[in-house]
């Protein structure tokens, strides 16, 4: 008989602290614990939060961590590709309050990967443009949202810094991810009264920034401090050293 390997053995024991996990106990300590402790508390963004299995856009290895207190990776570096991750929920509900986003608004989800993001804001929007670079991310993000019924959807794939103009203008724009800036093309993509949140930064220094747009022109302010995982194609390039 076979010997069962570590590796597999690892895997069986997962699956089945993932399986008898009760997610919807983890989901009401992730609002008490983390979010309203963080001054997050925006009613309908917090029943969205409560409503989408956030564990479902997890990686079925780590779905007994899609609870946790930091960003989680979802999609490990590969080749050119930087590794991708699910934004900490606090911070997240944080970036997404600071939006204000209303009933009525078109939303541009920059960055969805699995497409958790996207969910949440298809609670408190109308329609919310999900775009992605990484074509695997995006159809598994069509996928669930397709699965969890987010019919006012759509997953969109291109470049992350061009945002997608074709649907444009957006009531609100939302970077999943640290910047180093924000492109003027984004900027360019806001409807009057429009807002983009996003964190400019990195590690500890970096802050979350709210641009916008009135009478055509766009204002932007600094708000909390938020150390989160980057976003690629937003990176300054490095000078020239002599």
């Amino acid at each position: 008989m076979e010997c069962e390997s570590n590796d597999a053995r690892d895997a069986r024991r997962i699956g089945n602290n993932v399986m008898n996990a009760d997610f919807s106990v983890q989901r009401d300590m992730m609002i008490e614990g983390q979010l309203r402790t963080q001054d997050v508390t925006f009613v309908p963004l917090i029943q969205a939060m409560r409503e989408i299995p956030r564990e479902a856009f997890v990686p079925v290895r780590r779905r007994s961590l899609a609870y946790m207190d930091e960003d989680l990776e979802i999609s490990p570096a590969s080749g050119t590709s930087p590794a991708r991750y699910l934004m900490e929920p606090a911070r997240f509900g944080k970036l997404v309050q600071l939006a204000d986003v209303k009933p009525s608004d078109l939303v541009l989800d920059i960055g969805c990967a699995t497409g958790y993001s996207t969910a949440v804001l298809s609670k408190i929007a109308s329609f919310v443009v999900a775009l992605e670079s990484d074509s695997a991310l995006a159809e598994t993000a069509s996928s669930l949202l397709t699965e969890l019924d987010c019919v006012n959807t759509t997953v969109v794939t291109g470049r992350l810094e061009e945002g997608y103009s074709n649907e444009s203008p957006y009531d609100v724009i939302f970077l999943g991810g640290a910047v180093d800036y924000v492109p003027d093309s984004l900027l360019a993509q806001l409807a009057e009264g429009g807002r983009l949140v996003a964190v400019i930064g990195r590690g500890n220094a970096a802050r979350a920034h709210l641009f916008i747009k009135e009478s055509g022109l766009v204002s932007s302010r600094a708000d909390f401090n938020a150390a989160i995982k980057p976003l690629p194609g937003f990176e300054l390039e490095k000078g020239f050293v002599f």
